[in-house]
């Protein structure tokens, strides 16, 4: 029984994905539930899981190709038999049956015993790839079980027949002074200047939509402070042991910063609002969005209520969402949503950077990088451990006023953390 493997629903709003990576090729027996191919939103990657056991026949979309929700972009038999079925249809057999039934076969296979013995070795995405280049299946080396040729093989072949026709007629122009002076005026005497053409994924493509709609459609604004990092530097070094003892976590800075944020939103409600048409939406509970980077790319997961968590349960599950993104597995849901974000570019190395809302959010704060730095302290000068921070605002519906004072509390809470304890 043929089987048809299909994009499922992924996600509110999503319509699109990208075939990321076949971890099944044409031929294959699975078993039920094993994932045949990575897809990827423009959110997160999803894995497309086998339906039923049986064997992946055709594969209809290869890795990078685009594919609509509901397409079909690969079909598998399901059953024991199924790998015999992948043959089309044909077996070594029943051939001989034909051959006595009929005195002109054998002239005829003899004509043709070649390509015979070849095609029950393609698959068919292959032939059809085969047809489109002029090719011959003995022209490819098959690299699927027992011999196959597969899609991707003959994609490899065409690609190395067009470098080679590229440098055949190259040969010619590199000989003549005109080709010489031009390649020695363009660079490096002896160098290969090379360019390389990438489709982008859906996710750059998103974030590059997102961050050109942040930029067209909103009033955007950002004002900076620094930060004395003293307190919280010792805070932790003093605990950090009976911390990690008891959560089997690292206390990091960025629990006391969304903490900050949270206490700092509840004084300051338009940073935790979003417009609607000709209407302000207020929300009484914060959900924070945490950027942090993976295998694709930069992602921000979202604390679900960061007002109710505690220090060790924002940083466990800040720790969960960075190896699930660096294995590539983030869901959808685990990026929907958020009322204001918190991007830390302190990581990377960063100085100072002016930070882009993330879209309908009012509100994105930047850390950066901790440096020791010469302070006035009463009146005497100190080194101290600072870091610069960076509140990026839609200034629609946030004053200048509420964005300049909602970051000179975050900036109070990080250097007296008691405050937290007392709420003040």
């Amino acid at each position: 029984m043929s089987i048809d493997i299909k994009i499922p629903t992924v996600g509110e709003s999503i319509t699109e994905v990208e075939i990321g990576e076949w971890l099944k090729s044409e031929g294959d027996s699975v078993s039920k539930d094993e994932i045949l191919a990575v897809i990827e939103t423009e959110k997160a990657t999803v894995e497309l899981p086998a339906p039923e056991d049986g064997t992946l026949g055709e594969i209809l979309k290869s890795a990078g190709e685009a594919a609509e929700v509901g397409e079909v972009i690969a079909r598998m038999t399901a059953g024991s038999g199924a790998e015999d079925s992948t043959d089309n249809g044909s077996t070594t057999e029943n051939q001989p049956d034909k051959q006595d039934s009929n005195q002109k076969e054998p002239e005829k296979s003899e004509g043709k015993s070649e390509s015979e013995d070849q095609q029950p070795h393609v698959m068919p995405a292959a032939q059809k790839a085969l047809d489109e280049a002029g090719m011959k299946a003995d022209e490819v080396e098959g690299t699927g079980p027992g011999g196959r040729v597969l899609k991707e093989d003959v994609l490899s072949a065409t690609k190395n027949s067009e470098s080679r026709d590229v440098e055949a007629k190259s040969e010619p122009e590199s000989e003549s002074e005109p080709a010489s002076s031009a390649s020695n005026s363009s660079g490096v005497e002896g160098r290969q200047r090379q360019e390389e053409v990438r489709p982008m994924s859906l996710l750059r493509r998103k974030v590059a939509e997102r961050l050109v709609s942040a930029q067209q459609t909103a009033a955007l604004l950002t004002t900076f402070n620094e930060v004395d990092m003293s307190r919280v530097m010792r805070l932790r070094k003093t605990y950090q042991d009976a911390f990690v003892k008891k959560h089997s976590v690292k206390l990091g800075f960025m629990s006391f910063f969304v903490k900050a944020i949270v206490d700092a939103l509840k004084m300051f409600p338009a940073l935790n609002a979003e417009i609607q048409d000709k209407s302000i939406v207020y929300r009484n509970y914060q959900d924070i969005g945490v950027a942090v980077g993976g295998g694709k790319g930069l992602v921000v997961p979202v604390l679900r209520d960061a007002d109710l968590m505690s220090l060790a349960e924002i940083e466990l599950t800040i720790r969960e969402f960075a190896e699930k993104a660096q294995q590539n597995r983030i869901k959808p849901e685990d990026l929907q949503g958020g009322t204001f974000t918190i991007s830390n570019g302190g990581v990377y190395g960063s100085l100072l950077s002016t930070p882009i809302i993330n879209p309908p959010q009012s509100g994105v704060l930047g850390m950066h990088s901790i440096q020791d730095r010469p302070v006035a302290e009463d009146g005497q000068v100190v080194i101290k451990p600072m870091m610069y921070v960076a509140l990026t605002y839609d200034h629609r519906i946030v004053d200048g006023k509420e964005a300049v004072s909602f970051l000179k509390h975050v900036k109070e809470v990080i250097e007296d953390p008691t405050r937290l304890l007392l709420e003040i």
